[in-house]
């Protein structure tokens, strides 16, 4: 998007509050451009050309033009500000609420690529920068190049000579200023990169505390966040001296100015090429217009800002959106088939490659293998928090890529190995899949995780606050709440990213006991590294190294001498096996 385009689209509810700004900003300059009149007639017309002789005897009428002059000028900067608030946070509403809702709709490949504090700092601190620029400095301009224009008109009106002497001026101060644009422009770009590495070492650290406290890592993540502030502080420093530099030698042309004003003006009044009163209101009007021209430095120096800021905003707003699917026709069933399917993360080997599978609606599929073979990939692209690279996934025979991403979200269900909670209570984190949920319903889908009893235990039960991503649950606690929730979801498809790992076996085994009635007539896909947790799928995929290495029911495996005999025999004691073998394999999900 073009910056004008991202400016006028973000002023929706904005631009009359602007406008009104603007005008109310003109008002008050040309009140405040009355003053030296006022002086200038009284010292000219009134105190020495011996005229008006009514306000000669009552100076206090004179006194009060400038005192309503004041209040109407005070009246309408009232105005300005108000409205220009208005405006501002308007704007800056409508741009937070314009990239927030992209980046809930951003793919999970941007946010791998992405660090938390920096998507942070382009959200909040440059949009705050934008913001500041566009509405306070943007009305700073046109009130200055207002003020410039009626002042310089006035000031020729009455010496010709000297306010081409003003003039040369102007131009010094505008191509100074240009020059400390530049300067300023790639050390901001630098400081506020700065400041977006900081933001995410201290966001990291307020998540992992637990990890930190953990393996005793306090003493090096002060020293990371030391080197990062003292980075951050160094490229501020430098900033602030560039702009000491800048404002020193800017009062110097100031100072200048305001002195060739003087000189050159009482020489004209001595030798009667003006009066009195014109050399009082020219030295006014020069004073007046020397420091909105004198903060063209500053307006640079924010526009400089606000043009980085715009770069960082701009580059999540062009971020590609996940593809929302078009069909309308949704599928009648709920049969999955991965056909060919290949994928790879950024720049790295093949997770998965050419896997192909059919899971039957209604029936339960177990997924085996190591660390890194590609089992949570595969449920990642069913649901499309990544995009399918190669090969092909159909659901009741139509491509998940044309299915609309809320209604395949609806319809499968998951629960991951390490389940994000919110910072709220049991009950709310629960109800996220069904808002409007009865306490009842909500109880019943703890009672079937296994974690009604452990809720029930604590203070506040259901209310109880669980703290920031669940801190204050175990990690079997996290995994049920979790399950709990996309049980009340009543998804057709729901599937157990290994959910159960962090469980004991015997609260494992009483979980897939209460689970069974919950899965009759859904499609079910269990990811574990527990044997018994798989046994009684109708059929059990291994995966090695991103390939399929062997496919068949749990009898059939046993049978093989693969991957699956082997873990089996690794895992099962002599008395767990005569137990599994004497029947209560089938009691398994």
């Amino acid at each position: 998007m073009k910056k004008t385009e991202m400016v006028l689209g973000y002023f929706r509810g904005a631009k009359g509050y602007f406008a009104c700004a603007v005008a109310a900003s003109f008002v008050t300059t040309g009140l405040n451009a009355v003053t030296p009149q006022i002086f200038r007639f009284g010292i000219d017309r009134v105190l020495s050309g011996g005229g008006y002789p009514y306000l000669k005897e009552h100076l206090w009428v004179l006194s009060l033009a400038v005192v309503v002059v004041a209040v109407l000028s005070g009246i309408f900067m009232y105005v300005t500000r108000v409205c220009t608030a208005q405006a501002g946070e308007n704007f800056a509403k409508n741009m937070r609420d314009a990239l927030f809702a992209h980046v809930q709709r951003l793919p999970m490949s941007w946010h791998d690529q992405n660090q938390t504090g920096d998507i942070i700092q382009r959200c909040t601190s440059d949009v705050e920068v934008i913001r500041n620029f566009v509405v306070t400095q943007l009305l700073e301009v046109f009130r200055t190049a207002f003020l410039v224009g009626i002042s310089f008109a006035i000031m020729v009106s009455m010496n010709r000579k000297l306010a081409l002497v003003v003039l040369l001026f102007v131009p010094v101060v505008i191509l100074y200023s240009a020059v400390f644009y530049h300067l300023i422009a790639e050390r901001f770009t630098k400081a506020d990169e700065a400041e977006g590495e900081l933001s995410t070492v201290v966001q990291e650290n307020a998540t992992g505390v637990r990890v930190v406290r953990a393996f005793g890592r306090e003493q090096f993540e002060m020293d990371r966040f030391q080197e990062k502030n003292e980075a951050f502080a160094r490229m501020w420093i430098k900033l602030g001296t560039l702009s000491g530099l800048y404002w020193g030698v800017g009062d110097l042309i100031t100072g200048l100015q305001v002195m060739t004003v003087i000189v050159l003006g009482t020489v004209e009044a001595v030798h009667g090429n003006m009066s009195v009163g014109d050399f009082v209101a020219f030295a006014s009007y020069n004073t007046v217009l020397v420091w909105p021209v004198r903060g063209l430095g500053r307006i640079l120096s924010d526009m400089s800002k606000a043009g980085v800021s715009f770069e960082r905003v701009n580059y999540v707003i062009n971020g590609q959106e996940e593809c929302r699917g078009s069909i309308q026709k949704l599928p009648e069933r709920m049969d999955i088939v991965f056909s060919h399917v290949s994928f790879a993360y950024e720049q790295g080997e093949k997770v998965l490659d050419d896997v192909s599978f059919t899971i039957p609606e209604g029936t339960t599929f177990g997924i085996l293998g190591g660390t890194g073979s590609g089992k949570s990939t595969i449920v990642q692209l069913l649901t499309r928090l990544y995009e399918l690279q190669e090969g092909k996934i159909t659901i009741g025979g139509v491509d998940i890529r044309e299915l609309p991403l809320p209604w395949l979200r609806r319809h499968v269900g998951m629960v991951l190995q390490e389940p994000f909670l919110y910072s709220r209570t049991i009950r709310e984190n629960i109800a996220a899949a069904a808002p409007n949920a009865s306490m009842e319903e909500i109880r019943q889908a703890a009672r079937t995780a296994c974690v009604d009893e452990a809720v029930m235990r604590f203070a506040d039960g259901y209310e109880t606050i669980v703290g920031e991503r669940g801190v204050t649950l175990s990690g079997g606690q996290r995994q049920r709440v979790a399950m709990a929730r996309m049980l009340l979801q009543r998804a057709p498809v729901m599937v157990f990213d290994d959910s159960l790992s962090a469980v004991d076996s015997q609260t494992d085994h009483q979980i897939r006991q209460a689970l069974k009635e919950q899965m009759q007539g859904k499609t079910v896909i269990l990811i574990a590294h527990r044997i018994t947790t798989l046994m009684g799928a109708d059929q059990i995929l291994v995966l090695n190294q991103g390939r399929v290495e062997e496919t068949g029911t749990h009898g059939q495996l046993i049978c093989k001498d693969g991957i699956y005999r082997q873990i089996y025999e690794i895992q099962m004691s002599g008395d767990d096996r005569r137990q599994v073998e004497g029947g209560n394999a089938h009691g398994s999900i």
